[in-house]
């Protein structure tokens, strides 16, 4: 196959869809005679035929069938590199659509994202905050090209890989009789009053969970629409709360908090990174997959 190119390839493709070489010239703007010839020329340099000319039209035979299903996987390699290439030739612009859970975004995106936008400052990143089974169907529509989600949400479809652990603490006021704690067990804050989210999320699934093994209630006394709000709410006396521990840092200034690592085995969460089709994806946004999955190797990395 010294001579085989893409042009043929797609005339090859053209004469499969049409079923034959009048329509297929037609349709890739070349005389009959042409593609005539240059289909003789393949069957010969491959040694077999790709080909059954029947009066009613074309035929593939075995290896046509077989020749078919590699030109199209080239054809769709070359046009994914013109695409990529294009995108460096202005400058990496691009557009990403990014939807992540709050503890994503309130963990480890700020210094992640603002690392990737300081090298790509021409780059637009769309990111949506959303709760973790929301991200899944997102990615799995199509409507979000990367989602960051609770790793016991399942992803099914998708290719999904482990990008950052975090750990569950319990939060409460710093004169609470639990606050000196080493560790914790759920169990062990049952008979609290709990402060947590409004929304449906996959912590707050989590927590119904843990409590629901223990077969007993989970006293949420009051849900708020942030971690923020929670902690402000802990600060007040008005109960205890369960959050991930570096989200607790990011919003704790100024308040009179503690934080205690909770012994349950569920405690330590993991966060998944999820695209569709990695290969798929436009170049600046694999981009930005490869960094975060770097960043998170790093952090990873023991000092």
């Amino acid at each position: 196959m010294k001579r085989l190119d893409f042009v043929t390839l797609r005339l090859f493709v053209a004469i499969s869809d049409e079923r034959s070489l009048t329509r297929a010239a037609e349709r890739e703007h070349m005389a009959l005679a042409a593609v005539s010839k240059r289909i003789s020329e393949l069957e010969g340099q491959l040694g077999i035929a790709l080909l059954y000319r029947r009066p009613r039209g074309i035929e593939l035979t075995a290896a046509g069938h077989a020749f078919l299903h590699h030109a199209r996987q080239l054809l769709d390699h070359l046009s994914r590199l013109d695409a990529d290439m294009s995108e460096y030739r202005i400058g990496i612009k691009g557009h990403i659509r990014l939807h992540a859970n709050t503890s994503s975004i309130i963990e480890f995106l700020p210094d992640d994202l603002g690392e990737f936008m300081d090298r790509f400052p021409q780059i637009r990143v769309d990111m949506r905050e959303r709760v973790s089974h929301e991200i899944v169907g997102a990615v799995r529509d199509g409507l979000a090209d990367i989602g960051l989600h609770a790793g016991h949400v399942p992803a099914e479809g998708l290719e999904a890989r482990l990008w950052r652990r975090d750990r569950l603490v319990l939060v409460t006021r710093a004169d609470h009789p639990l606050a000196g704690r080493c560790r914790v067990a759920l169990a062990e804050a049952l008979d609290n009053d709990f402060i947590g989210l409004e929304q449906d999320t996959s912590l707050q699934e989590l927590l119904q969970q843990g409590s629901r093994g223990l077969a007993r209630p989970l006293r949420m006394r009051i849900q708020v629409r942030s971690f923020e709000g929670i902690c402000r709410m802990i600060d007040r006396g008005m109960g205890v709360g369960i959050l991930p521990q570096r989200a607790v840092g990011a919003v704790r200034h100024g308040l009179a908090l503690a934080t205690v690592p909770l012994a349950d085995e569920w405690a330590v969460r993991e966060l998944h990174l999820a695209v569709r089709d990695y290969q798929a994806l436009p170049v600046i946004a694999r981009q930005l997959v490869d960094h975060l999955l770097r960043c998170a190797e790093r952090d990873a990395a023991p000092p």
